[in-house]
């Protein structure tokens, strides 16, 4: 089933990549208009998408995979962005009567197909080498994540602090660490995961008292590239549905923090920070689908929720198509949310901003804890060269991932070393 599903991911991403209907990479999706209005070539926006898409594969999406048997969905849909755009195919509704067109929507399945199989079974190769070496760097990477669940619960707080001053901040961290330590006595199996949603209600309900008083409707501007989107439902419940199954088998998950929470057993952990990150996402993957006419891959992240929380792969297929069905359809509804409550635009991007930094620092912390058990001493000194050498490169790693890939220069290191007898 995970060949099946991963080989399934792989097509319809790529295929849905070539004809506009859906993109991962947030950046590439506003330039779709460019070229299906005429404005840009295939291969201007190919160029284009791997530019954009290659160096975050490399750089954030495999280390991220490396650590555990699930594949973080950036690993692959950023990929199969990279492989629908290069296949020829003609911005037009009735693609699938010109052959070039047709020929490179087929192509861009079987490539995109193949894609996400190598990608599966590589990963699988490259972790059974890593605990067959004479150091066993495996075992140690799995420290990394260690701090990222419980460090992941501030964000909401320094979303606060960020837009409405350092004393709120501090008081929403003092409410959330109280409602984490009472949900701790009582035995509840997710402290982490309620103290996170605790604080996201707080960050809203700071949100939500800022009103709008401009007569402007977003809505009113994109009405004609939404129409595109909803013609393609289909297509895009599909991909809900394969999406759902992956999550639930636990093959995909769409980011660090739930992939890390799942690998260390802690499902209810996982479900909410899925959530947490569905939500700050949203205003992104909105507007940008609502400017563009192009919906986003992975939704706008629901659809991993409910494949988690599905009893079963069959009902996730369900759960998943109706999910990113309902958000695909939602989009003139959220942008007359954001109209009318500017301050919850606001929050969902010092939300990403804050995750951003919370996730740096806490990667970086379990970074140097890994490397220093692969090899007590140099490990932290390796880890710590690396990540502040990476700020002065000409063209320097996503920081985040800077931290486990230093982590496997250490394993690889010590293998070395140990090979020479040293």
């Amino acid at each position: 089933m995970r060949y099946v599903l991963i080989i399934l991911a792989g097509a319809v991403g790529a295929m849905l990549a070539n004809r506009g209907i859906s993109v991962f990479n947030d950046a590439v999706r506003p330039i779709i208009p460019e070229y299906r209005e005429g404005r840009m070539t295939r291969a201007e926006l190919a160029m284009t998408t791997f530019g954009l898409s290659f160096g975050l594969v490399v750089g954030f999406g495999i280390p991220f995979s490396i650590l555990s048997p699930i594949i973080l969905v950036h690993s692959l849909w950023l990929g199969t962005d990279i492989i629908g755009t290069f296949f020829p195919g003609k911005p037009t509704d009735y693609w699938y009567k010109d052959r070039e067109s047709l020929y490179g929507f087929i192509l861009s399945g079987v490539c995109g197909g193949l894609y996400g199989l190598l990608l599966l079974v590589g990963l699988g190769w490259f972790v059974e080498l890593m605990k067959a070496l004479p150091v066993n760097i495996f075992d140690p990477l799995g420290s990394l994540g260690d701090p990222v669940i419980i460090a992941f619960t501030v964000f909401p707080c320094l979303a606060i602090a960020y837009e409405y001053g350092f004393s709120n901040g501090a008081l929403s961290l003092g409410i959330v660490l109280v409602i984490r330590e009472i949900v701790e006595k009582l035995g509840y199996s997710s402290p982490d995961g309620v103290a996170l949603l605790t604080g996201l209600i707080i960050l809203l309900i700071y949100a939500m008292r800022e009103k709008n008083t401009s007569d402007i409707k977003t809505a009113s501007l994109f009405s004609e590239r939404v129409k595109n989107i909803r013609k393609n439902l289909p297509w895009i419940a599909i991909m809900g549905a394969i999406y759902g199954m992956s999550c639930n088998i636990g093959l995909l998950m769409e980011g660090p923090q739930s992939l890390l929470a799942l690998k260390e057993g802690m499902k209810a952990n996982a479900i909410s920070i899925t959530i947490a990150r569905a939500l700050s996402f949203i205003p992104l993957k909105a507007t940008t689908a609502l400017a563009s006419g192009t919906f986003v891959t992975d939704g706008f992240g629901f659809t991993a929720t409910v494949g988690l929380l599905a009893p079963n792969i069959i009902l996730a297929a369900i759960f998943g198509a109706i999910v990113m069905s309902l958000e695909a359809s939602s989009l003139i509804l959220i942008a007359n949310v954001f109209d009318r409550f500017p301050g919850i635009r606001n929050a969902a991007d010092n939300m990403r901003n804050a995750m951003t930094k919370v996730l740096e620092i806490a990667i970086l912390v379990g970074s140097m804890i890994a490397a220093n058990k692969i090899a007590p001493g140099y490990g932290y000194f390796v880890v710590i060269g690396l990540y502040l050498l990476n700020e002065t490169a000409k063209r320097p790693l996503v920081t985040m991932a800077v931290g486990p890939v230093a982590t496997i220069i250490v394993g690889i290191i010590a293998n070395i070393l140990a090979v020479m007898g040293l």
